[in-house]
């Protein structure tokens, strides 16, 4: 009988020297156009943190000149006499009726925005959709002095008998009793600033709804649900912090809109319990109206109004990064 021997294994060859470690290429920067790209890119982030920290300076410069000659609580305070002798002056109404007319604008325009977006994904056929789409585009493009006359000519006439059914059904809470005025509030305000961002969270949210993959919808069809309940488990959940996303965007145009604010609104220093009475102001139009005519210290006033909407702005958009931040692991990249 054959025996066959079998060769002892080869040992193990030496470990040869190790091979040499691109440095450029473990920077990720190998060839000259992506040097320049990523110092192009480095330094346009630099720049835009630079140019906001400029800006924060400047305004917090000026606004120190104004308020430490103000004889007047700036945060409190319902005047607005930065010339008088001495000054007095506060934003106690600016602030109220930024807020609260942005926060009637979000109301508004989220709801409608999103179910315009899931109208025109989801449910419109492909012709209407699109035709859909570019009416909301054109929409986004118009500018806000437009929206300001179409709301001072049109708008404005036309909301008295809205105001007289709201206080007819829902005067008895105060919050929207009317008293025959004109209708220059902050409702209305709110309402035109609602049209103005419409376009911005609907297009946002649009192309946030297109990228929900396609076996998330497929796969709950399969278990069988309906054409909401996949909306509602897979379109909405993924599309989450997108729409989040666009409604900061729509509040930062809200928070800062300017013309259109000084067009409807009938400005003054008084803070209505009734959202319908005349009367109101923001930061934005405040600074419109005023600053032509201004003095020296009431244009640092009116500065130092602009450094308190600067930093509303920034806890607004600080606020939006830390939701989208909890809600980034449901994300199209786990998908």
């Amino acid at each position: 009988m054959d025996i066959t021997t079998q060769k002892p294994a080869a040992p193990p060859a030496a470990p040869g020297p190790a091979a040499p470690v691109d440095k450029r290429a473990a920077r990720g920067a190998t060839r000259p156009g992506d040097r320049i790209f990523l110092g192009l890119s480095r330094g346009s982030g630099i720049f835009v943190l630079v140019l906001m920290a400029a800006i924060a300076a400047f305004l917090t410069y000026r606004a120190s000149i104004a308020i430490s000659k103000n004889e007047a609580n700036f945060f409190t305070s319902f005047d607005w006499n930065p010339s008088g002798i001495p000054p007095e002056f506060g934003i106690a109404v600016l602030a109220f009726g930024t807020v609260v007319s942005s926060i009637i604008a979000m109301v508004i325009a989220v709801p409608i925005s999103v179910g315009i977006a899931l109208f025109i994904t989801h449910y419109a056929p492909r012709r209407l959709g699109g035709l859909i789409a570019y009416v909301i585009d054109l929409l986004a493009a118009v500018p806000s002095i437009v929206y300001g006359l179409w709301g001072a000519l049109f708008l404005v006439p036309h909301l008295e008998g809205l105001y007289g059914w709201l206080d007819d059904y829902l005067g008895w809470t105060g919050i929207f009793e009317w008293n025959d005025g004109a209708p220059r509030s902050l409702f209305t305000v709110g309402i035109l600033l609602a049209i103005m961002i419409l376009p911005i969270i609907t297009n946002v949210s649009r192309e946030v709804f297109r990228q929900v993959p396609r076996m998330h919808e497929e796969a709950a069809l399969a278990l069988g649900a309906t054409r909401w309940e996949v909306i509602r488990m897979s379109v909405l959940p993924f599309g989450r912090s997108g729409v989040i996303s666009a409604s900061m965007l729509g509040l930062g145009r809200a928070l800062g809109e300017t013309m259109a604010v000084a067009m409807v609104l009938s400005s003054s220093f008084d803070i209505n319990a009734s959202l319908l009475d005349t009367g109101g102001g923001t930061f934005a139009q405040n600074i419109a109206s005023k600053f032509n005519e201004a003095t020296e210290m009431g244009r640092d006033a009116l500065i130092a109004s602009g450094l308190v909407l600067f930093v509303i702005t920034l806890l607004v958009n600080g606020a939006a990064r830390l939701i989208i931040a909890r809600r980034k692991e449901y994300s199209g990249a786990n998908a």
